[in-house]
């Protein structure tokens, strides 16, 4: 009866150790949620592929509006974000995700709408940690490898839209993630996806090799500017 007790202690205590560096990840991102604001860049990138991931800057408010612009050569997408509603700023003005989907939506509207699902680090991270498979720390950072669903996830590239069949799930998918914290707040994270994704209606398969790394920044300093007319186009 002892061992069996002390077994069980033991076997607790293993567990509790293997589940703190994801609970130390989840603290620090709900840290970084409970500051007034914070902006961050994600940069990604895709050795071989012909395709340059342009860098997206973002900055969020505590309760507040969410701001992600991405540039690429002269052209600029811009999204605001509050709650579930977002909308993206187009020639013929803000439109929303339904919106952008119909003819005359405006140019951009694939990158708009790609926008429009981005989460700001503190809500992307508390996702992620479910999308791995165990976490340990190492080298200053806490690393681990994606369970196979949650490589699938993040290799795809955009949910389909109302009425579209969903692609089939990519192939080889794998992965790994790695978390900085300083002073216990979420800094920095990155993830590394390898997998071959299909697109398009001729469901043409691609090898994707993609590395994404986002930075967190100014925190308690950002000042988040959100025109009047997307304010409206949200219902504020």
């Amino acid at each position: 009866m002892k061992t069996l007790i002390v077994t069980c202690m033991a076997t607790a205590f293993a567990a509790s150790l293997g589940a703190a560096p994801a609970d130390d990840v989840k603290t620090a991102a709900k840290k970084l949620a409970d500051k007034p604001n914070y902006a961050w860049t994600s940069k990604s990138e895709m050795p071989g592929s012909q395709f340059t991931p342009p860098t997206t800057e973002g900055k969020t408010e505590k309760a507040g509006y969410t701001v992600v612009t991405v540039k690429r050569d002269d052209n600029v997408t811009v999204a605001v974000l509050k709650g579930d509603k977002g909308v993206v700023k187009t020639d013929e003005g803000w439109k929303t995700a339904d919106e952008l989907g119909q003819p005359g939506g405006g140019r951009g509207g694939m990158m708009g709408r790609m926008l429009l699902n981005t989460k700001p680090p503190a809500d992307d991270v508390e996702s992620l940690v479910g999308k791995v498979k165990d976490l340990k720390v190492a080298d200053g950072a806490i690393s681990g490898d994606l369970t196979e669903k949650g490589a699938q996830e993040l290799l795809r590239f955009r949910r389909p839209r109302a009425g579209q069949d969903a692609p089939p799930p990519p192939k080889n998918a794998k992965g790994s993630v790695k978390f900085w914290l300083k002073d216990g707040v979420l800094a920095k994270y990155e993830t590394k996806v390898q997998g071959t994704v299909t697109f398009g209606q001729d469901q043409q398969e691609r090898d994707i090799d993609r590395t994404t790394t986002v930075e967190i920044k100014d925190v308690g300093t950002t000042k988040v500017e959100v025109p009047e007319d997307a304010k409206k186009k949200l219902g504020a």
